[in-house]
């Protein structure tokens, strides 16, 4: 769903017990001529009343307040009167756990924030919180830089790996999976690894998902599948029954050496708005596995990963997009149908099992 969509201003109420935050959120979100802050409240008791004068179209909402913890309050909202939510967690661990746990409960996406230099943080992160309110704002619900005008230039892949003639070894037997998700995609991610067996063949996966999160994600993916999940590392193998996360605030790249495939985690510029970017790990899918690669692209808002999912087809590979009906939001998986890199198209539950059979 493209942002043409919104014929009118996204009305948002902001929740959370600090002041500092509130005005943060308040001046960055005002600075969006498509969002409109219609309200703010200091913990969930006043928000009700806020969301009984003026129903919003998305509430930020804080994980750790006095009186009512955002928790909660999500269920309560999710059950009695659903409104899109993102969460706004601290960078920690236990709050990266408590914030995904809340992602399970029905909120579409994650705010972050750190314990200190909040408002800075912010601040320069003002493009990304306002897309991930957008994208919110066209989400389906699930039941149970410094502030101003401009907009940040929207890199492509070339900014982090060139394109290049595929260098895939023709003759391998070695598969290899490259996804990309964003909005929704947690619990897509959720439902798709669950279906491999431990013999499948090895994963890359970009998640949009703030830095000291995806650690936390992988290791609760890691509880629940039969497969091995972990947060990637530079230089780690992409082998037999192991999906690798790639870290949030980092690029990752699927690389050969002779027959052996690797991730190389690294920094690097936004590209296509997000870091990681799934066009830069498609991008180096095509370069390195060509044919051998199978891409899934999954629900998220935007067009990241389009180019580079019509790149990998380009050299070969084969790609499955997730159908409108199973998306929270059909933005990512639209722009790669519509750019011409997609084979197949299915609903979420039917995916695992395509690339199982395509990959045997």
């Amino acid at each position: 769903m493209g942002l043409g969509f919104v014929s009118k201003k996204i009305k948002v109420l902001i929740v959370d017990d600090s002041a500092v935050v509130r005005q943060t959120l308040l001046t960055i979100l005002s600075s969006d001529p498509m969002i409109e802050v219609i309200g703010t409240a200091s913990d969930p008791y006043a928000a009700v009343n806020k969301i009984h004068e003026s129903p919003p179209d998305v509430i930020t909402l804080d994980v750790e307040m006095p009186r009512m913890d955002g928790i909660t309050f999500l269920k309560k909202i999710m059950t009695q009167n659903p409104i899109p939510v993102v969460m706004c967690s601290t960078l920690t661990d236990r709050g990266s756990e408590t914030a995904l746990k809340a992602l399970e409960y029905g909120a579409v996406d994650i705010i972050s924030k750190p314990r200190v230099g909040t408002k800075q943080f912010l601040e320069d992160s003002r493009v990304q919180i306002c897309d991930t309110i957008k994208a919110a704002a066209s989400s389906r619900l699930r039941k149970i830089s410094p502030i101003d005008q401009k907009v940040a230039p929207k890199l492509t892949a070339d900014a982090v790996i060139s394109k290049a003639p595929s260098q895939a070894m023709i003759q391998t037997t070695e598969k290899v999976v490259i996804v990309g998700a964003s909005t929704g995609g947690t619990e897509a991610l959720k439902v798709f690894l669950e279906d491999f067996p431990m013999d499948c063949p090895g994963i890359v996966i970009v998640q949009h998902m703030p830095e000291h999160f995806t650690a936390a994600f992988a290791r609760r993916l890691d509880s629940i599948c039969t497969i091995n999940v972990k947060e990637a590392s530079d230089n780690d193998s992409v082998i037999r029954g192991r999906a690798l996360i790639a870290p949030g605030n980092k690029h990752t790249m699927i690389k050969r050496s002779g027959a052996r495939y690797y991730v190389e985690v690294k920094d690097g510029p936004l590209v296509s708005r997000h870091r990681p970017s799934v066009d830069v790990l498609f991008r180096s899918a095509s370069r390195y596995a060509g044919k051998n690669a199978v891409g899934v692209i999954m629900t998220g808002m935007g067009d990241d990963g389009a180019r580079g999912m019509m790149e990998m087809k380009e050299s070969g590979a084969f790609n499955i997009a997730q159908d409108e009906a199973s998306c929270i939001v059909f933005g990512m998986p639209n722009e790669a149908i519509k750019h011409g890199g997609v084979d197949k198209v299915l609903p979420l539950d039917r995916i695992a099992r395509e690339v199982i059979r395509i990959c045997g």
